[in-house]
């Protein structure tokens, strides 16, 4: 018989408010609204094979990519969900070039969200998992005046939350306020998100790497070392690792979440600067995988650590279980000290 006990999700954010007298319930709020989109989002995801909401929209977002007509309802759905319940002052998009301003009657809260409203929506036609990832900030900009660039263009480590939804065979909402990570799973019968996995724990070592080896050659030679060494057979280390790379940043790393492992999505000749989003999905998921206890870095350094320049910036990530992240590190600073001796 389950140990879970029976709670729903605003339920469980009512009782974490309590542990913190101090709290105004704003966040509470902001969080609650999240999962009134999420839900909504879902509803959508779940029926598009059934409506003509599949395909393209001709148009194409602000990176240059072909954007899906589930994307833009998914952004809208977030953006009405969120716009009015005066907890934020400014909310980001990964599918919007600037800054999202917030109606001005409701524009008096003191945080910020940024988000990607369906990371992964090269799946969507072909019924693989995609998700919704968010960001939570405090504000920084001085005033009650319309939120700023400033207020966006924050480092992960001020991130007072974090958490994604993704919508597979069953839709979960994962999040943290940096004390732990929750899952819950979204009940259709009764219209409510229920914990289903408290207290979220990453491995230590894991089992399982996953990342796009179609790029391989275009790779930093300390990476392709550490795959081959990953491929090898040892039993005393737990080799050679299995590797499993769906395409989706959201399913790819909730599987690391709970398995362990890691995902990687590295720069390389191509793109030197790497593909994902600082903001939009390195940031937040780095934060949700310290907090329940593993790594993110960029190849070098902490991925929270880094100070955003641009909304739209791009970011290397290595992210997943400690031993693993620590590992490929090594192989990386390794292959650059050898680079580096007079021949």
């Amino acid at each position: 018989m389950s140990t879970t006990p029976f709670m729903t999700l605003e339920r469980f954010i009512i009782e974490q408010e309590r542990k913190h007298p101090e709290a105004t319930g704003a966040l509470s709020r902001i969080l609650s609204d999240l999962s009134i989109a999420a839900k909504i989002v879902s509803r959508e995801v779940n029926k598009a094979g059934l409506v003509e909401i599949l395909g393209f929209t001709g148009s194409t977002n602000v990176h240059g990519e072909s954007v899906k007509k589930l994307d833009i309802y998914a952004h809208d759905m977030l953006f009405k969900a969120m716009d009015h319940g005066g907890q934020l002052c400014v909310m980001a998009s990964e599918e919007e070039e600037d800054i999202i301003h917030i109606p001005k009657h409701f524009r008096i809260g003191k945080y910020v969200m940024l988000f990607d409203p369906l990371d992964g929506s090269s799946n969507i036609d072909v019924n693989v998992s995609i998700g919704t990832i968010f960001s939570i900030y405090k504000r920084v900009s001085e005033g009650d005046g319309p939120g700023t660039l400033e207020d966006c263009l924050q480092r992960g480590l001020e991130q007072v939350a974090a958490g994604y939804v993704i919508y597979g065979s069953s839709t979960m909402l994962v999040y943290t306020v940096g004390e732990g990570v929750d899952g819950f799973t979204l009940d259709p019968s009764i219209g409510e998100f229920i914990l289903s996995h408290p207290n979220m724990k990453i491995p230590e070592k894991g089992k399982i790497y996953s990342i796009n080896e179609g790029n391989y050659k275009y790779w930093h030679p300390g990476l392709k070392k550490y795959i081959k060494w990953l491929q090898e057979e040892e039993k005393e280390s737990g080799r050679p690792y299995s590797t499993r790379y769906i395409g989706s940043m959201v399913a790819d790393v909730h599987r690391t979440l709970l398995y362990g492992g890691i995902f990687m999505y590295p720069a390389d000749s191509r793109n030197p600067k790497g593909k994902l989003r600082l903001q939009y999905e390195c940031n937040p998921m780095a934060f949700i995988i310290e907090a329940a206890g593993g790594k993110a870095i960029d190849g070098y350094k902490r991925i929270l650590e880094r100070v955003p320049t641009a909304l739209h910036e791009r970011c290397p990530i290595f992210i997943g279980s400690p031993f693993d992240v620590d590992k490929v590190a090594k192989f990386i600073a390794d292959t650059d000290a050898e680079l580096e001796k007079p021949i």
